[in-house]
């Protein structure tokens, strides 16, 4: 059939039809004429782009990103084209090719704010803050009323730790647009991050008043609900989260969290399977051809690889299902840092140590050590919990107590007692920083537990907070041989001395644990989940006491409560108890 003589005209008729349309919300039928255009030319440029705008705008962002390059393979040279693809393609989570088409657009228009706000993304997505935020602050200074870019920059402000220019950003961008849910959810973001739960609260309401459905806000409400010690009306939440979006990840990732604070196991491991789909933790999922195990099929005979996640206080406390893997008949292969690995020496049940990025042996299924509580449907009351599992280096422990001995004035009975204030500073991931912030101390803070008489301190602190101790006035209070602990056999050697440690949440706590020598942890209000709710006691260590803060931020509690209980402590060994 031959095209009409007048097709050009009866094109842009139908274009200018459609395009009403859709501005005026009738996409249904605006799509339609698109697609008559496409029939009768299909390589429209305009029909093209207008419907793949229409397909983003309708959520359908694949089939958009399509139409977006057929347009640009018809001509190139739009820089609102390539714009549009890279806010697509940041939404569909492809950042690499999101700032490639952000850069594309730039090329053909330099000063253009909705490219740079893209890229901004793109950036901020890739782990690129700075350059993300000279986005961002580029486009602003083009067009100071563009309330997402003010919003995009609060986020990144908060990734760089700059907490109160992010609020600040996020009033800006209210300034100009008050009823906008994101700057809301954000603005409660960066409340959170300055410790004030209650006006984030205030915040995530007011975005769901705006949007009901908003998925984050509702994730983020069980968060401030959770700083707030309300811990079933942020389970409430997450629901709430979940029933909009059953495959919210953060939100699965922070309930876990908050089912196993609250002892509620069986559920909390379930979910914290959830972990391996979180951006931070899915870099570091090993993918293996041999089946992953959870205590879903027989181990007699078998050769199975655990291996090491997270933090090396992790490796310590879950090291201990290596035995209870081992009773099941399987020969085990256990992998973990080489910090790690003279210690693990000790562990019973282990067949074979790996050093981690070393060349693994034939094994015929693997477990992550994390999932181990999951594999034995572990509950509070079959916690292996029997101390110590791992243990010092004889002739190393004998070589320690003699210095000790001798620095401690033994004749004195004196008592030993190892410090450690901070946990290790992982100032480059925004979520573990604000934790890292939250945990540790600083020395000087330590200052009225060394007054405390007849106690000989040591410090076990490794890491960016050591010299602390080199710097402080109070350096002769606590004797420091930590340029002496090179990996974790070291410290062993050296904590087994000890009548005690205090310690902040981190790897040596877990170690003393491990190894049964006293060990009182410092804890932060809103508490890790493997200390659980309003307890001194911790069913993974009898030989742990926890210090916890009764509100956030508050250590001045928590220190007087150890240096009242170490001065009785005191007492009781002066007195031969």
């Amino acid at each position: 059939m031959s095209k009409p003589a007048n097709l050009p005209q009866q094109l842009d008729h139908l274009l200018r039809q459609a395009v009403a349309m859709q501005q005026n919300g009738a996409l249904a039928e605006a799509e339609e004429l698109y697609r008559e255009i496409l029939e009768l030319k299909p390589k429209h440029a305009d029909a093209l782009r207008w419907l793949g705008e229409l397909a983003l705008q309708g959520g359908r962002l694949p089939e958009g990103v399509e139409l977006l390059k057929k347009t640009l393979a018809v001509n190139p040279k739009q820089p609102a084209v390539h714009s549009n693809l890279a806010y697509a393609l940041n939404a569909l989570q492809r950042h690499d090719e999101a700032l490639a088409s952000a850069e594309r657009a730039l090329a053909l228009q330099p000063k253009f704010p909705d490219a740079l706000n893209n890229r901004g993304n793109a950036q901020a997505a890739l782990n690129r803050p700075l350059d993300a935020l000279a986005s961002f602050e580029r486009a602003l200074a083009l067009a100071p009323q563009f309330a997402a870019a003010w919003n995009n920059r609060a986020c990144v402000l908060r990734d760089l730790g700059r907490y109160t220019d992010a609020l600040d950003s996020c009033d800006q961008a209210l300034s100009l647009q008050p009823n906008y849910p994101d700057a809301w959810s954000n603005r409660g973001n960066a409340l959170g991050d300055l410790n004030q739960p209650q006006e984030a609260e205030r915040c995530y309401r007011r975005a769901l008043e705006l949007a009901p459905g908003f998925v984050d806000a509702w994730n983020n409400l069980g968060l401030a609900q959770v700083e707030l010690d309300r811990r079933r009306d942020a389970l409430s939440s997450y629901e709430r989260a979940l029933e909009l979006n059953p495959a919210a990840v953060e939100t699965h990732w922070n309930r876990a969290l908050c089912l196993l604070q609250m002892g509620r196991f069986e559920a909390g491991w379930r979910e914290y399977e959830w972990r391996w789909e979180r951006n931070r933790i899915r870099a570091g999922k090993r993918e293996f051809a041999q089946p992953l195990w959870r205590g879903d099929f027989p181990l007699d005979g078998k050769t199975i690889l655990l291996h090491a996640e997270q933090g090396l206080g992790d490796t310590l406390q879950f090291c201990r299902y290596a035995p209870l893997v081992a009773k099941l008949g399987a020969k085990v292969v256990l992998e973990v840092p080489g910090a790690l690995l003279r210690l693990m020496k000790t562990l019973d049940g282990v067949d074979q140590l790996i050093e981690a990025g070393q060349p693994l042996p034939p094994f015929d299924c693997h477990c992550p050590l994390l999932s181990l509580p999951l594999a034995f449907r572990t509950d509070e009351t079959s916690i292996p919990a029997t101390t110590p599992y791992l243990f010092a280096d004889p002739v190393a422990v004998e070589q320690w107590r003699r210095r000790l001995d001798v620095d401690a004035n033994s004749s004195a009975r004196q008592l030993k007692v190892g410090l450690v204030w901070a946990g290790e500073n992982r100032a480059h991931v925004a979520e573990l920083r604000k934790i890292d912030a939250r945990r540790s101390l600083t020395f000087e803070r330590f200052a009225p537990l060394l007054d405390v008489p007849n106690v000989r301190f040591f410090s076990v602190q490794k890491g960016m907070a050591a010299p602390q101790l080199a710097a402080s006035k109070l350096r002769e209070r606590v004797a420091d041989y930590a340029d002496e602990l090179h990996d974790f056999a070291d410290t062993a050697a050296l904590v087994a001395n000890l009548d005690l440690v205090i310690s902040v949440d981190t790897s040596t706590a877990h170690l003393a644990g491990a190894l049964a020598t006293p060990v009182w942890i410092l804890n932060r209000f809103d508490t890790c989940w493997r200390w659980l709710l309003a307890r001194s006691d911790t069913p993974w260590y009898p030989h742990a006491r926890l210090f916890r803060q009764p509100a956030l931020g508050d250590w001045d509690s928590v220190i007087d409560a150890v240096r009242d209980t170490l001065s009785e402590l005191n007492a009781a060994h002066a007195g031969g108890a």
